[in-house]
């Protein structure tokens, strides 16, 4: 399905600026971010392996992290002596 809107200029110009910040052309962008308004629905008609490769293509992009150690997690470090 194909939609034409318009939009402000200053739109166009933050959702540009976005694609370019995830390398991404501006048409799968847009595709992305109503898709995800409706993850719902989506996952309704994907089957398990079309909704693991659409989770791959959706963290395209992010940086990658270490995962947080033990000890940034454990009960003491989050709540001190409060619990």
């Amino acid at each position: 399905m194909t939609v034409t809107i318009e939009l402000p200029p200053e739109i166009e110009a933050g959702l540009l600026a976005q694609a370019k910040e995830q390398g991404l052309p501006l048409p799968q962008l847009v595709q992305r971010l109503i898709q995800d308004q409706f993850p719902a629905a989506i996952a309704a008609v994907l089957s398990q392996a079309e909704r693991a490769a659409a989770w791959r293509e959706s963290v395209k992009g992010l940086p990658r992290t270490p995962p947080l150690s033990d000890r940034a997690i454990n009960r003491e470090s989050i709540y001190g002596k409060r619990g």
